[in-house]
């Protein structure tokens, strides 16, 4: 059989040039950000609009009217309450304990990676499914949770069904659920730290709070501030674990902006309502996120200086 015979049965190769190499791996990206923009620019679109689906005949161009009324609608500022005391009493809760159980479990053995592992199962359970779960064991009916309460003296307990326990119902449900991923970021940052600095301290004798303060906590800070901007994020954009419990209630006490935003467009039809929050609430986002990065990064410059 000749060469040109072999040649002409081999499969032909798809050759790229290198030109077109670069477009083609950036493709994916693309196409992601394609996917964030679209749905972006079509909220801001319908913001701008007085846009009811019950009222399609009523379509038109508000030009900013939905936020302008926000200044005056008490359930706008009751929203706004709300969310702001969700995200903030989440995630400091969640700092303390997360860093307390890291401290706990900084020396790496057998015990402290097995109970480690053990702790990110919350963090594996759907926030949605972890709700339900709590809601049938805070039940005032048959709930475990009730009856433990009823046995210190806490009869008829009602969770998350009164208003005055629904915020602490719902952040200890968030606090379950989240802990652990402060918790395994925290362990990395303790268990990444140099240890020259606490050798010198146990040798000068320097006491274990002082350590803390003064060693551990600074060179902890990068750590943290990220799993607080993460965590921020997080709790601010909650959906799942307040509307599986309550649905936003009882009343507006837990209406923080993505569940208010929901029912404004499936309850009350009212899409350039729900879409001027969602932008709100992506600004709050953006403004947010922007102190922290911008805190990381003067950390990250002043610690590159000190070096």
């Amino acid at each position: 059989m000749s060469d040109a015979t072999i040649s002409a049965q081999r499969p032909r190769r798809f050759k790229v040039s290198r030109r077109m190499l670069p477009y083609l791996l950036s493709l994916p990206a693309l196409l992601t950000c394609i996917g964030i923009l679209v749905p972006f620019v079509t909220a801001i679109w319908y913001s701008l609009q007085r846009y009811r689906m019950s009222q399609p005949w009523n379509r038109g161009f508000n030009w900013g009217e939905n936020y302008l009324n926000f200044m005056t609608d008490s359930a706008f500022w009751n929203t706004l309450k709300v969310s702001m005391t969700y995200a903030f009493s989440t995630v400091a809760l969640e700092l303390l304990l997360g860093l307390g159980i890291a401290l706990l479990l900084q020396r790496r053995n057998r015990f402290n990676n097995f109970v480690s592992i053990m702790l990110l199962m919350p963090l594996m359970t759907a926030p949605a499914l972890a709700s339900l779960m709590w809601k049938l064991m805070t039940n005032p009916g048959f709930g475990i949770l009730s009856y433990y309460a009823s046995l210190i003296g806490l009869e008829d307990f009602r969770w998350a069904s009164d208003p005055k326990t629904a915020m602490m119902t719902v952040v200890i449900v968030d606090i379950w659920v989240y802990t652990p991923f402060i918790m395994i970021l925290l362990l990395a940052g303790l268990r990444s730290l140099p240890k020259q600095p606490f050798e010198a301290a146990a040798l000068d004798g320097v006491p274990r709070l002082f350590v803390f303060w003064r060693i551990t906590l600074p060179m902890l800070t990068p750590f943290l501030l990220t799993a607080t901007l993460f965590r921020v994020i997080e709790s601010i954009q909650q959906f799942d674990i307040i509307y599986a419990m309550t649905q936003g209630g009882p009343g507006d006490k837990l209406t923080v902006f993505q569940v208010e935003a929901y029912l404004n467009f499936f309850q009350s039809t009212n899409v350039g309502r729900s879409s001027a929050l969602l932008m709100i609430l992506w600004a709050i986002t953006y403004f947010l996120s922007n102190i922290f990065i911008k805190n990381w990064l003067r950390l990250r410059e002043k610690q590159r200086g000190d070096a």
